[in-house]
């Protein structure tokens, strides 16, 4: 739904509707600021309607399909998938998405968040030209201004290799790859990153044959060594064959496909042919068009906006902020921290003390089978920046709930030596993204082992792993070696 009151000025001015920019608008017109939004597609961004929800819409399926073929390989269930009807499937992860946004646009109406349909461009420090189609009743051009702040909130698109153009059969990206017609028989997915972890286990799930290559030393680079060791472990037990160390060396378009060329680790040239290629080799800024010159503003090498002042999320030109993907590390890309980014610059925007964004506590997940999850520090960052540590890790198969699942895993813990605080902490199988939220906290609030250890896990569950491994950093472990 488009508004159009004909004011074109406002307190504070969002440009971008996805998870960073919408959560901004939402909190600041709670704060009662009069809130202006200009999205070009769909209220919602990436995350929404081609990202996180959908494809967590289509994981939640690959597990049904999963938790059928083990009822009856192991459990003695007699079940079988007959097909997959993809036309059901897609129906009910649209509906999904459908209503999310419904929920979004319900939410910006009720907060009285005016939101302006089109392509954004500064023209000034606070000042922005929109342009649309328009109509007779509604002009396709509309000039705004903002009296408190403007909010940089335009997302990021799908990075692409020399070569490599999707035409979204054969080649895809990761904005794409779910509605691309059809299960394909085999897939190549290049990035071994979160996004092609989890594309490649779907796909592995719905029955493809799958190659992951990844250029680094390992998948999932910036996660933890040993999670990465756990994770490829699951991912070949399921029969993807993972290829970490390697490059795509060049690739052919085929009628109904690609044949492409890899080195490997060692040094191979390897021939892969796939009904489709996946491009999952990260996301870049999305700045063209915006006209950030006009507002005395500049991109990094990389393409992104720098903060000048990282507590308050402004650039160097006073009362332009800036959100989600077009923040440079230490920002993670990741929605749940532009959530927590829009309401730090709504409220330092509406004059309140407002804490800073704690990167290094904000949770990483993977939702792949196995999935991981992790906060704070890994162990070679720890000693890195120079932490003496003690740590621990604890298989998940050692407690009985982790025997039940059978999909492996672990728990491994970085603290500092001698019962200090707890640095980080990372997991790795069945449903660990729902037990992270624990770890988030004890990382957060600078616990140690010890403080931990005092309260009791229930059992049996999955997260009595976490409980064994925080009694043994404190001396009191049952299962100690």
């Amino acid at each position: 739904m488009t508004i159009d009151t004909g004011v074109n000025t406002s307190d504070v001015i969002v440009i971008g509707g996805g998870t960073g920019g919408y959560s901004t608008a939402l909190r600041a017109a709670g704060l009662g600021l009069d809130v202006t939004l200009v999205e070009r597609d769909k209220v919602g961004g990436t995350c929404l309607h081609r990202g996180c929800i959908p494809s967590k819409a289509m994981l939640h399926a690959a597990e049904l399909v999963d938790g059928i073929a083990e009822a009856r390989e192991r459990w003695g269930v007699k079940a079988t998938v007959d097909s997959v009807d993809w036309g059901a499937l897609v129906a009910t992860r649209d509906d999904i998405v459908a209503r999310n946004h419904k929920g979004v646009e319900a939410h910006l109406a009720h907060a009285g968040v005016r939101v302006v349909r089109g392509s954004a461009r500064l023209t000034g420090a606070r000042t922005v030209r929109v342009e649309s189609a328009g109509t007779e009743s509604a002009p396709g051009v509309h000039d705004l201004t903002a009296r408190r702040a403007l909010v940089l909130a335009t997302g990021s698109r799908p990075r692409t290799l020399p070569g490599l153009d999707p035409d979204g059969r054969r080649v895809v990206t990761s904005d794409d790859a779910l509605f691309a017609p059809g299960l394909p028989a085999s897939v190549l997915v290049l990035g071994g990153g979160a996004i092609g972890a989890e594309y490649a286990s779907f796909h592995r799930s719905m029955g493809a044959e799958v190659t992951l290559v990844e250029a680094a030393d390992r998948i999932v680079p910036l996660e933890d060594a040993d999670v990465s060791r756990h994770l490829t472990r699951g991912l070949r037990k399921r029969g993807i064959d993972v290829q970490a160390g390697a490059r795509l060396l060049d690739a052919e378009l085929l009628e109904n496909g690609v044949r492409a060329r890899v080195r490997t680790a060692r040094g191979e040239t390897r021939t892969v042919t796939a009904e489709r290629l996946l491009v999952a080799v990260g996301r870049a800024p999305v700045t063209e068009g915006l006209g950030l010159e006009a507002a005395g503003l500049t991109t990094d090498e990389r393409g992104f906006v720098v903060p000048e002042d990282w507590g308050r999320l402004e650039t160097a030109v006073p009362g332009v902020h800036v959100v989600g993907d077009l923040l440079p590390p230490p920002s993670l890309g990741l929605a749940h921290a532009s959530f927590a980014e829009g309401l730090l610059v709504a409220e330092t925007v509406a004059g309140l003390e407002s804490p800073a964004v704690d990167y290094a506590t904000v949770p990483r997940v993977t939702y792949s089978s196995p999935q991981t999850a992790s906060v704070g520090l890994s162990e070679a960052e720890a000693r890195a920046r120079g932490h003496e540590v003690d740590v621990d890790t604890m298989p998940l198969t050692a407690v009985a709930k982790g025997m039940v699942h059978g999909q492996g895993g672990m728990v491994k813990v970085v603290a500092e030596a001698g019962g200090g605080q707890v640095l980080g902490v990372h997991l790795v199988g069945p449903n660990v993204s729902e037990m992270i939220a624990e770890s988030q906290l004890i990382v957060g609030w600078d616990a140690e082992p010890s403080d931990v250890a005092r309260h009791v896990h229930a059992h049996p569950t999955l997260s009595e792993a976490v409980g064994e491994v925080f009694l043994t950093l404190a001396g009191r472990g049952l299962h100690q070696q």
